[in-house]
């Protein structure tokens, strides 16, 4: 299992038409293969940030299936504008502890 993870930083004043944007665009991520969960969470210190982790089967379903779909330009149409500056996304293997 991999977990996607990416500090979305949003532009201030800006953060309920991501919220929107976002709810529209999560389906064109969730039917996708290899997709496992997503979670999305908001900044209680800073409320124009925000943290998404996606769990992949694989870091190719992620980087090779959804970034190479049609439905990833959508993503790109209905979120990418939002961000300043980009974000840094990172993939994570478990730990066993």
């Amino acid at each position: 299992m991999i977990l996607e993870h990416a500090l979305l930083p949003v532009l201030p004043g800006h953060e309920a038409a991501f919220e929107a944007a976002f709810a529209e665009a999560r389906p064109l991520i969730s039917g996708q293969p290899g997709f496992v969960s997503l979670r999305l969470a908001r900044s209680a210190e800073t409320p124009s940030h925000y943290v998404l982790l996606v769990e992949w089967e694989s870091v190719e379903a992620h980087t090779e299936g959804f970034r190479r779909s049609p439905e990833y330009q959508r993503w790109k149409e209905l979120l990418h504008h939002f961000y300043d500056p980009f974000p840094v996304v990172e993939h994570f293997v478990d730990v066993p502890v």
